[in-house]
């Protein structure tokens, strides 16, 4: 029987830091270097940043993390994958992270999604996730995917991976 992964989507399937940057640029014409937000979570880093998220296209159109299709693809093959998400917060997103994960992971099916509200109630052998509120009420293995807002924060416990391959050379 296969591992039960459970793999988030905002943070490490899609890079929403790179959506930020690039809406707040677009609207005040300052790029804001990734270096600056280190510990700082997305809205006291952007001061947009609740706007954006509620605006229509920010999830449809973020950008994906190098390098995590062909690792999706693997691991799909050896895990029970579920990429899960707390989506629920923003009602708007639902269609829009059903589309962009159609679109960039046609092998992952509809079965494989969930979107919710805690991940408190998800349940797996696995989680690999960016936030510490969803790793630490985990009863499984936990995977910290680096994002500026823990990057300088102790683990916790959790394993910290920083890249797709790192996930890769973890799990496969």
């Amino acid at each position: 029987m296969k591992k039960r992964l459970i793999i988030d989507m905002d943070g490490v399937l899609a890079d929403v830091y790179k959506q930020f940057i690039a809406l707040e640029e677009k609207e005040s014409g300052i790029k804001v270097p990734v270096e600056t937000l280190k510990g700082k979570e997305e809205y006291q880093a952007f001061k947009n940043g609740r706007k954006h998220v509620n605006s229509k296209g920010f999830f449809r159109h973020a950008p994906l993390m190098n390098g995590c299709v062909e690792v999706m693809k693997k691991l799909n093959e050896n895990f029970d994958v579920f990429i899960v998400s707390a989506a629920m917060e923003f009602p708007g997103s639902l269609p829009e992270k059903h589309d962009w994960l159609k679109e960039h992971f046609p092998f992952i099916t509809w079965q494989q999604i969930v979107f919710c509200g805690s991940k408190t109630v998800i349940k797996g052998d696995i989680m690999i996730d960016d936030h510490y509120k969803n790793l630490d009420n985990f009863t499984g293995q936990t995977i910290l995917f680096t994002q500026p807002h823990n990057d300088g924060h102790d683990d916790r416990g959790h394993k910290r991976v920083h890249t797709w391959k790192d996930i890769s050379n973890t799990l496969l």
